[in-house]
């Protein structure tokens, strides 16, 4: 297994199609994320990886990342990191932050998504960067949409490690939680849009629970409001 960045093995870059997408169609809507995620690739091929099965010929993960700045505050997650790199005032950067990792889920428990927050970690130190943040999407929090990130970023097993599949792995190869970021990415659409991506009637306003998202939708005046949490999280690079 090899992980080059799209720099490197542009063929590559070019198959994630391979990849099962698997994060919800909604999530493919966001305001900033639709104004300037397709930056990422032309303006930083160096900075964004893939995951390549060479026994096999195939694509089977790939992650992105974005220098931010932490030094006066974290950003405000997701959005916060696109807006402050692409929106016109550039900050000076002092880490590199992880943006999403996607593993092919025909190939879950394998250790791959573990490989590509190595990776990450590694490009932050081989760009000069002392640690690696990252807004962390926790998988099971969509099981919870009820109750606040704050609350549920600190559940624990009884071993002390956190309940959170995603979060586990990331604190057994090393990241601290640093805080939760209350608006990491947020999806302004109208009910319409809203109603094909999920397969849902949304007949009146209020607070709907939708599959997938961490949070309630709430629609009002023809529109849906979805504002998602993350937990930041610090690796040492």
């Amino acid at each position: 297994m090899q992980v080059y960045t799209y720099a490197e093995r542009l063929d590559l870059s070019n198959r994630l199609g391979e990849v099962e997408d698997t994060l919800k169609p909604f999530l493919g809507h966001g305001n900033i994320a639709l104004e300037h995620w397709h930056k990422l690739r032309p303006e930083h091929p160096d900075l964004q990886l893939v995951l390549y099965d060479e026994e096999n010929d195939r694509v089977v993960g790939h992650a992105r990342t974005l220098p931010t700045r932490e030094a006066d505050g974290l950003p405000g997650g997701i959005d916060g990191v696109l807006d402050l790199w692409f929106g016109g005032n550039r900050p000076e950067p002092d880490v590199l932050s992880a943006m999403i990792a996607v593993v092919d889920p025909s190939r879950a428990r394998q250790g791959l998504s573990q490989l590509l927050i190595e990776a990450m970690r590694n490009l932050a130190k081989r760009e000069g960067y002392s640690s690696l943040i990252a807004p962390v999407r926790p998988t099971w929090k969509e099981r919870y949409p009820l109750i606040p990130m704050e609350r549920y970023a600190r559940w624990t097993r009884d071993d002390g490690l956190p309940f959170d599949p995603w979060l586990r792995a990331h604190v057994r190869l090393g990241a601290e939680i640093l805080e939760v970021c209350p608006t990491s990415y947020t999806v302004d659409q109208p009910r319409e849009g809203w109603e094909e991506w999920t397969g849902m009637r949304f007949p009146d306003d209020g607070e709907y629970i939708v599959p997938g998202a961490l949070n309630p939708v709430r629609f009002s005046g023809g529109r849906g409001l979805y504002v998602e949490p993350n937990v930041w999280m610090r690796h040492p690079a």
